[in-house]
């Protein structure tokens, strides 16, 4: 009975810590596939619409001085 009992204990142990790598596995992927390539495009599209705004800032500037 205490063979039983030992072997359903470890038995439970192994598959919650199946469950506890799958979870940290699959963050991790999640992390990798959707997360840093959303931070990385946006970071991006920051970066554009600086640019952009300075372009149009002297685009204007220059205008200003022309008249």
């Amino acid at each position: 009975m205490s063979e039983l009992v030992a072997l359903v204990y470890y038995g439970g142990l192994s598959v919650l810590f199946f469950f506890w790598i799958y979870g940290i596995v699959s963050f991790g992927l999640d992390l990798k596939n959707k997360i840093v390539p959303a931070i990385r495009q946006y970071r991006r599209g920051r970066t554009r619409r600086e640019q952009s705004t300075d372009t149009q800032n002297e685009r204007s500037e220059r205008e200003e001085q022309l008249y």
